[in-house]
């Protein structure tokens, strides 16, 4: 990948604050838009044999051109390429059925292009939907997620300087999608009242946040939530992450139990009920003091 001297000090400038593991081959999830030819270009700068996989929803007429910005790029900067489609029908949930897919179609090990930014706004989702530390946390910085130290208008600035257009996806300014209004309504807004971006901040209460979670999970480990004598004895933030935990992966549900349904069964542990419905059919029922995960009617 050949860059002129000032783009090629840059590119070594925000690799500092990349998370990329040792040079090798890796496939990197790339839709055509800066944040993920950014990730192309700095894998690429980093060392890495790179695979880019790019995958088409065909939610919209001509994203099928989309793969060849990506084509292009990767033929530019020395890249594999692969284009997979797939199939999402118009419904309800379809930017959750969609991410869905997309990561159906991808291998478990794919490099994303998240940054900063989408920390910031995956902070301020969960928060509206209520979310414990862990969701609180955000995305979990990882060798899968290098660049989520940087920011979106670097990549954007880093795809002006490799004389690359990225694909503008009209689907990211639809405020049909909460992540938009938070995108370009809400943290504007706070930027505004705070008089300081709000970026960082919510990145730094993301990674405080992560490690307090981590600090209780380790703690819950050591209690059992089958004793329902332990668990109504036991500190409530301790016994609610031993509960949460249970439920998650007993229950194989996409989402971790909400707060109500928790307290619902630290409720059954201190004797107030003898059991409760848990979700989509599961109950937790009590008997001799021991709290027992019952599966919905006719399930294996």
């Amino acid at each position: 990948m050949v860059v002129d001297p000032d783009t090629a000090a840059h590119m070594s400038r925000l690799l500092q604050r990349c998370t990329f593991a040792a040079p090798g081959p890796v496939t990197c999830a790339v839709s055509g838009g800066a944040d993920s030819v950014a990730l192309l270009a700095l894998a690429i700068r980093w060392g890495h044999e790179v695979h880019a996989i790019h995958v088409d929803h065909g939610l919209r007429d001509g994203s099928g051109a989309e793969a060849d910005v990506v084509a292009a790029a990767t033929t530019r900067f020395g890249a594999g390429f692969e284009a997979i489609t797939v199939e999402v029908k118009p419904g309800s949930n379809l930017e959750a059925r969609a991410r869905a897919a997309r990561y159906g179609a991808l291998p478990a090990a794919v490099l994303t292009g998240h940054t900063a930014d989408d920390q910031a706004e995956t902070v301020l989702l969960a928060m509206l939907r209520g979310s414990s530390w862990h969701g609180l946390g955000g995305i979990q910085p990882s060798a899968h997620r290098p660049i989520l130290a940087l920011r979106r208008s670097e990549t954007h600035d880093l795809c002006a300087r490799l004389g690359v257009v990225p694909v503008d996806d009209p689907s990211n300014v639809d405020p049909v999608h909460r992540r938009n209004r938070v995108r370009h309504e809400l943290l504007p807004m706070m930027a505004e009242i705070g008089e300081r971006d709000p970026v960082p901040i919510l990145a730094r209460q993301a990674e405080l946040l992560r490690q307090g979670g981590d600090l209780i999970a380790a703690v819950a480990a050591g209690l059992d939530p089958s004793d329902a004598r332990a668990v109504a004895a036991a500190e409530p933030i301790v016994a609610r992450e031993a509960i949460r935990i249970w439920l998650w992966d007993g229950c194989g549900q996409e989402h971790p139990p909400d707060l109500a349904t928790v307290d619902r069964v630290r409720a059954v542990a201190a004797l107030a009920a003898t059991g409760t419905d848990v979700g989509t059919g599961w109950r937790v029922e009590r008997s001799h003091q021991r709290l027992r995960l019952i599966p919905p009617a006719g399930a294996v």
